[in-house]
Order: structure tokens, then C-alpha cells, then sequence
């Protein structure tokens, strides 16, 4: 049998990480970059045989990186683990071993709190998504979506993956998330009618093969869409840049937590795989806690 080139096996891992283990699609652009980036480091300086690779050698590709502008400390770490798993998968499907190599650490990076919106803040944006355009469907749309991500904490692409078969929407929603994997989240009141609006207004077809949320044009609604919605509603609100459609997902874990919510249940609605990603929350609230008692304590 040929051994197969470096690009070959680059192409290989791709493919893996896209079919088989099903990752999101930023996940999968950023591996792409960062791995083929390390295919045409080691073909610029002849490098061929994967198993010799020294930590020097990566060590010269990262260097190179930082140089043409990957500099933060956040990118460094990133490559480095999208390298190892490139490693790890080689070691696992081809026999290739680089111990040196997957025992490399990144630099230390400073533990970064989920930036969720406030409740108040929250409110603003449900009331304020629909006055952004005069077209009726657009808008309840809008007002749908965001109200959705919010209320049952979903991601973006979870909520425009969603079908017209979830009309009408019921009290529980079907999410299909990372890695293929699915939960059911319960859908409040609110939620149920906002999608229930738009699905009226809506001037296209609804049904188990059609999307549901629909761009003004016809086809499934893309999450720069969402992006854009929500970059025009915290300017015209006077909120940060931290305010996207994603700090809704976080408000809603954030928010429950603070009003008594288990982490355990938490992480069942939110779809982490692991409890210390729930965890991250905690810090959120005692980040809260602490600049509550500070502005209120007469002493602080």
C-alpha cells in the first residue's frame, strides 16, 4: 500500500472531522486554516515524515504565524489544538506517533466569563427586535428568533435548523446540536407564540422539509442575518459589542442560575457535554454578586 502525502492525510483528517465527528462549522474553518497551515510549513522545508516532526519544528511554524499576525495568545493555543488533534487522529488511523509533539502546551490563557446580556437589557432587545423593519413577517420573524434563542437557550445554528414541522411550536422542542447530538429543551409560553406569530405572517411554505425561519428573499435565513439584527439593535439601544445573538444563549443559562436554577439541569437544557463548561456560569454570577455589593455596601 502507497503512503499517503502529507496534504493526503491533511485532506483525510478533514473529512473526519466534518463526517464523522460532525464538528460546527466555525470549528471546522478554523481547524482547516490552522492544520493546512502546518501541512505547508513542513512541504516549504521539505519536511515529510510526520512521526520526526520536533517541537522545535512547530515551534518555527508558530513562530512564522505570530509574524504574519497570529499573535494573541487565544489563535497560539488554537493551533496547538487543532495540531494535536490532527495527531492524535493520525496516531489513531494511521499508526503515525509524536509523543513530543501532543505533549505541547499553549500559553496559559486567562479564564474568559461568558458575556451574557442583563435582564433588563434582555427585555429591551425582545421588544425592540421587531421595529427594525415595516414588512409584518420580517419582523415577527425577528422578534421569533431571538426570542427563541433566548428562551430556550439555543445556538444559532440550532435555531435555524429548525423545520416548518415545528409549527406549531410545542412545549417541547427537538434541538439537534453539536455533534449530531439531540435533547429536548422545554419552549415557554412566550416562545410558543412569537414562532406561532411569525408562522401566520409567514408568506412561505411551512412543512417538515422547509426551513423555519425563512430569508426576506426565500431561502433558509443565514446567522449573519441574526448577526446583523442584532448588531443594529444595540446600536440603536446604546448596548456593547458584547450584545449578540450568542450573549442571549449565555443570558439565558446565566439567568436561570440566578434564580435558583440547578447546574446539573442547566447543563442538560444548554447541551454541554461536560458540567465544567456549565460551570463557567458561576463565575458569572459571583462576578455579578460582587459588583452588586461593591456599589451597594456602605463600607465597600
Amino acid at each position: 500500500m502507497t503512503q499517503k502525502t502529507v496534504p493526503q492525510l491533511v485532506s483525510d483528517f478533514l473529512a473526519h472531522l466534518e463526517k464523522e465527528r460532525a464538528v460546527s462549522a466555525h470549528t471546522l474553518t478554523a481547524y482547516t486554516h490552522d492544520v493546512t497551515s502546518f501541512a505547508g510549513f513542513l512541504t516549504q522545508h521539505g519536511e515529510t515524515d510526520l512521526a520526526a516532526v520536533t517541537p522545535r519544528r512547530v515551534r518555527g511554524w508558530l513562530s512564522e504565524r505570530r509574524n504574519s499576525g497570529l499573535d494573541a495568545p487565544a489563535s497560539i493555543a488554537r493551533a496547538l489544538s487543532a495540531l494535536r488533534a490532527f495527531y492524535h487522529w493520525l496516531d489513531a488511523s494511521h499508526g503515525i506517533e509524536n509523543a513530543r509533539v501532543l505533549a505541547m502546551q499553549g500559553p496559559k490563557l486567562k479564564d474568559r466569563l461568558p458575556r451574557p446580556t442583563s435582564e433588563t437589557d434582555t427585555k429591551r432587545l425582545l421588544s425592540a427586535s421587531g421595529t427594525l423593519t415595516e414588512e409584518p413577517w420580517v419582523a415577527a420573524r425577528d422578534t421569533a428568533l431571538l426570542t427563541l434563542i433566548y428562551a430556550a437557550g439555543l445556538r444559532i445554528s440550532e435555531a435555524l435548523s429548525l423545520t416548518g414541522g415545528d409549527v406549531p411550536a410545542p412545549e417541547l422542542l427537538r434541538v439537534l446540536g453539536k455533534r449530531q447530538k439531540v435533547r429536548i429543551v422545554p419552549l415557554l409560553a412566550s416562545a410558543r407564540q412569537a414562532i406561532d406569530s411569525y408562522a401566520e405572517l409567514c408568506p412561505y411554505e411551512l412543512n417538515e422539509t422547509t426551513p423555519l425561519f425563512y430569508g426576506v428573499r426565500g431561502g433558509p435565513m443565514r446567522p449573519r442575518t441574526a448577526q446583523l439584527l442584532m448588531q443594529t439593535l444595540r446600536g440603536a439601544l446604546g448596548l456593547p459589542e458584547s450584545a449578540t445573538p450568542h450573549a442571549l444563549r449565555h443570558a439565558f443559562a446565566s439567568h436561570l442560575l440566578a434564580h435558583g436554577g440547578d447546574l446539573r439541569s442547566i447543563q442538560a437544557l444548554m447541551g454541554h457535554a461536560s458540567p465544567s463548561t456549565t460551570q463557567v456560569y458561576l463565575g458569572v454570577e459571583d462576578a455579578r454578586l460582587t459588583r452588586a455589593h461593591k456599589l451597594a455596601h456602605p463600607r465597600a
